[in-house]
């Protein structure tokens, strides 16, 4: 594996030689096709995920077999980082929306790597806390935004997403139906041509 392509994944990080070499050493590429379920409910969640292209998509489904899309990735790290810290069963499903080149790299590499290089373990942190962040934003954005306030936010946060994704994807993620999703997108419209 080339050293510019671990330097990308791990990014901010400054490594020696040998550091890469240890660290590609440790990592497999995945080519995965669109449609490929790479993590499902119930399994062990022994990897992290690091996007290189593509599009992934997390989500839950529940007791009635209804879709909460919880993250699109197009870039960076994922797993269901609860279950891969406590060595449990995931509660998620992770799905290739597009064909996608990962990096993967098992739970127990990962450890190793965190004695052998304390930046890796600093990194990882830094990664999980930068999750949790993230997650507890959107849990409060659902709670008190409009639909029309998180469309706009995801636009924001996943600027070329919609291009690669159905409406019905976005309306998950969103908390909403894809018939609302419809609407606030007409409004949006309406506004935009008003405006002009």
């Amino acid at each position: 594996m080339k050293s510019y392509l671990i330097q990308q994944i791990f990014q901010g990080m400054n490594l020696t030689q040998k550091e890469i070499d240890d660290i590609a050493n440790n990592i497999r590429e995945l080519s995965v096709e669109k449609g490929q379920i790479i993590l499902s409910e119930g399994q062990p969640a022994s990897f992290l995920y690091f996007v290189y292209s593509g599009c992934l998509r997390i989500y839950f489904v529940d007791n009635y077999a209804k879709e909460y899309t919880l993250q699109f990735a197009v870039d960076g790290w994922l797993t269901d980082y609860t279950a891969f810290l406590v060595n449990g069963s995931t509660l998620l499903n992770i799905e290739c929306l597009q064909d996608t080149i990962m990096y993967q790299l098992p739970k127990k590499n990962l450890e190793d790597l965190c004695k052998s290089i304390p930046q890796v373990e600093i990194f990882f942190r830094q990664q999980v806390e930068n999750s949790l962040f993230n997650y507890q934003k959107r849990l409060l954005s659902t709670m008190v935004e409009s639909a029309k306030e998180r469309y706009m936010m995801f636009m924001i946060m996943y600027p070329n997403v919609y291009k690669m994704i159905k409406n019905y994807h976005i309306a998950s993620y969103l908390g909403i139906t894809p018939e609302s999703l419809s609407r606030v997108k007409k409004n949006l419209l309406k506004t935009k041509l008003s405006s002009s």
